[in-house]
Parts: C-alpha cells; sequence; structure tokens
C-alpha cells in the first residue's frame, strides 16, 4: 500500500486549510472560495492531499486539482476535455486531449453557477465509469 502526503497524521482537509492560511494573500482567498463552491456542488466530495501538497477533490475519481503559483490560482479538471463549457470557463491546457484548467488571476471572478456545473458534470462523468470522448460513433 503507497503512503499518504498526509503528514504528521493531519487529514487532507486539515492540510489545505493550512495552505490555505498560509498563502495569506487573495490565492488564499481565491482558493478557499473555489473550494467552498467545490463542496457546494457536492457535499460528498472528498478532499486528498497529494503530489507534495496539492489540494485535490474527487468522487469516483479526480475531479480537479487546485494549485496555487505567483499569478495565479490555477483549478485543473482531470477529464475537463471530455465536459461540455458552455461559458469558456476553461481557458488554460486547452491543447490536451484529457485535462482542461481554469487559470483565476487577481480579482478576477469566476462564474459560480457555472463553475459547480461544471464541479457536477465532471462527477457525473467519473460515475459513468468512461469519458465521453472514448464513445464510438454509431454507424
Amino acid at each position: 500500500m503507497k503512503k499518504s502526503d498526509a503528514s504528521e497524521g493531519q487529514s487532507a482537509s486539515e492540510l489545505i486549510s493550512n495552505k490555505i492560511a498560509d498563502l495569506g494573500d487573495w490565492r488564499g482567498k481565491t482558493l478557499a472560495r473555489m473550494r467552498k463552491l467545490i463542496k457546494e456542488a457536492d457535499p460528498d466530495v472528498v478532499e486528498e492531499w497529494k503530489w507534495m501538497g496539492t489540494p485535490v477533490w474527487s468522487h469516483d475519481g479526480i475531479v480537479c486539482t487546485g494549485e496555487s503559483y505567483k499569478s495565479v490560482v490555477k483549478l485543473t479538471f482531470a477529464k475537463g476535455a471530455s465536459l461540455k463549457d458552455p461559458v469558456r470557463l476553461f481557458n488554460s491546457s486547452l491543447d490536451g486531449n484529457t485535462r482542461r484548467a481554469i487559470d483565476i488571476h487577481e480579482s478576477e471572478e469566476v462564474d459560480e453557477s457555472a463553475f459547480k456545473a461544471l464541479i457536477r458534470e465532471a462527477i457525473d462523468l467519473n460515475s459513468s465509469g468512461k469519458s465521453k470522448s472514448s464513445k464510438k460513433p454509431k454507424s
């Protein structure tokens, strides 16, 4: 069994809360806001701490990760390329075949209802057990 990245016996949720507090600026506030929206969209979402300090939200598989950089908070959806995004929240990692990301810069707002819909769609896709792009067209 693989050891978790959780340190000192802290839960993933505690580690994510600590990371948000440690950021201490607009990035922490943004990550906290997006975390709240993820939990509102899916109260059963599981918080994980992976890859040496990356917050991850899962439900039947990874929904998205939350990373913070100097000038952006990045939410990467594991199967984003298979999701409908009519409001065009995805604005990063658009060239890949699998992932898509939302980069949020300081003072930017995200359409909350569209973001929650994207979270729910990602969970539905995970729960279905297959990606939409792998469906073969009917002959």
